[in-house]
C-alpha cells in the first residue's frame, strides 16, 4: 500500500513566510522559528508545529530568524533597520541593535556571545551581547545588499552571500580569505557543520561547496527556480523548494530525484531538516509553514502511522487541534496534490 505524505499545516501568520530556523535537540524537544512579512516572528515546538509565542516589536518585515543552540534565545532581522535578540524563554525582548539599512540575516556563535549581522548596507556586523552598547566589529568588501551570513569552522571563519558573490572571511583578521562568483543571485546558503557543507542555491540550480575553501563538490538542477535547499543531516538526500509550489527531495549521492509534493498555495521560500532528521519545515508565499516527514508513514511526532482494515481501504483524513492555534488539518496530499482547499485562519496572538 503506497503511503501518503500528510504535511502538517502551522497557521498563525499573515504574510508571506520568508525564513526559519530550527534549535539544536534540547531536554525539552526542539524548536523553530519562522520569520515573516508579517514583522511578527514565531516560536514552535519543532515536531508537532505547536505555536508557543509570538515575538512582538519590530515595525516591518522580518526577514531573518534564528535560534541558539539550546533555544534560549532567539534573534531576528527586520527591515525596520533593526537587528533584535530575545529570550525565547520568556519571550521578552533583550536588545535592539540599530543598523543604517534594512537587515536580512542573523545568526549567533555557537556559545551565543557573538551575533553577526548582514544586510542591505553591504557589511558584516559582529556584536559582542554582554556589551550590546559598544560599536560592532564591522567587515567590508561585498558590493551589494548582503543576503545570508554565517559563522563557520568553529566560529573561526565567516560565510557571506551578496547578489552573485559568496565570501569566506577570517574572523580573526577580518579579512577575505576567498570569493566564488555565481550565474545568478544567490536565494539561500545553508552551512552544515559535519563535514564542513555550504548549499547555495541559485537560478535553477542546488550547489554544494567546501565550506572551508570554497570548492565545489557537486552541483545538481532542479526543474524549477529554487528558493532554498536543505541537506538531511546523515547526507543521504536533500531537500528543495522553489517557484513551482513543490517540494522536491533528492537522493545526495546521484542525484535522482526521490519524490516531489505539492502542498503550497504560493512559491516556497525557505526549507530545514529538523535537527533529528525526522522532518523537514518549508515557509511559503501562502502565509503557512508546512512540516514533512522524511519518511513516511513512520510513527513520529503528530502522525501515527494507521493502516486500513480492509484491502485497499481509503487513508482517513486526521484532524488534529493544537494547542494555542486554530485547529488545523491533516491534508492528504499525493504528489501531485489533491483538492485540499486553503482557508486563512486568523492571527494568533501572543
Amino acid at each position: 500500500m503506497a503511503m501518503r505524505q500528510t504535511p502538517l499545516t502551522c497557521s498563525g501568520h499573515t504574510r508571506p513566510v520568508v525564513d526559519l530556523a530550527f534549535s539544536d535537540i534540547t531536554p525539552y524537544g526542539y524548536f523553530l522559528i519562522s520569520a515573516c512579512k508579517d514583522g511578527k516572528p514565531m516560536l514552535r515546538q519543532g515536531d508537532t508545529g505547536d505555536w508557543i509565542g509570538t515575538f512582538l516589536g519590530h515595525k516591518g518585515a522580518v526577514w531573518g530568524a534564528t535560534l541558539n543552540r539550546d533555544a534560549t534565545k532567539a534573534a531576528t532581522a527586520a527591515a525596520d533597520f533593526t537587528a533584535k535578540v530575545w529570550d525565547a524563554v520568556s519571550g521578552d525582548e533583550l536588545i535592539t541593535l540599530a543598523h543604517k539599512h534594512i537587515v536580512k540575516s542573523v545568526d549567533f556563535t555557537e556559545d551565543s556571545n557573538y551575533l553577526l549581522t548582514g544586510g542591505q548596507d553591504k557589511l558584516l556586523r559582529i556584536y559582542d551581547l554582554s556589551k550590546p552598547e559598544a560599536e560592532p566589529q564591522v567587515v567590508s568588501g561585498h558590493t551589494s545588499g548582503i543576503k545570508k551570513a554565517l559563522w563557520s569552522s568553529d566560529d573561526k571563519q565567516i560565510l557571506s552571500a551578496d547578489d552573485k558573490t559568496v565570501r569566506l572571511w577570517d574572523r580573526n583578521t577580518m579579512t577575505e580569505v576567498k570569493a566564488i562568483n555565481v550565474a545568478m543571485s544567490v536565494s539561500s546558503m545553508e552551512y552544515v557543520p559535519e563535514g564542513e557543507i555550504l548549499v547555495i542555491t541559485y537560478g535553477r540550480t542546488i550547489a554544494f561547496h567546501s565550506a572551508e575553501t570554497l570548492e565545489q563538490i557537486k552541483s545538481f538542477d532542479a526543474p524549477a527556480t529554487v528558493n532554498s535547499a536543505s541537506l538531511h543531516p546523515e547526507k543521504e538526500f536533500l531537500v528543495a523548494g522553489g517557484e513551482d509550489f513543490k517540494l522536491y527531495k533528492y537522493d545526495y549521492n546521484t542525484g535522482e530525484e526521490l519524490e516531489s509534493y505539492k502542498g503550497h498555495f504560493g512559491p516556497i521560500h525557505c526549507v530545514r531538516f529538523s535537527p533529528d532528521g525526522e522532518l523537514y519545515a518549508s515557509g511559503s508565499e501562502d502565509g503557512t509553514l508546512r512540516l514533512w516527514q522524511t519518511t513516511v508513514g513512520k510513527t513520529y511526532g503528530l502522525w501515527k502511522c494507521v493502516v486500513p482494515e480492509e484491502e485497499g481501504g481509503e487513508l482517513a483524513k486526521a484532524r488534529v487541534s493544537l494547542p494555542g492555534t486554530a485547529e488545523e488539518e491533516l491534508e492528504d496530499l499525493t504528489s501531485e496534490n489533491s483538492d485540499s482547499i486553503y482557508s486563512s485562519t486568523p492571527e494568533v496572538k501572543a
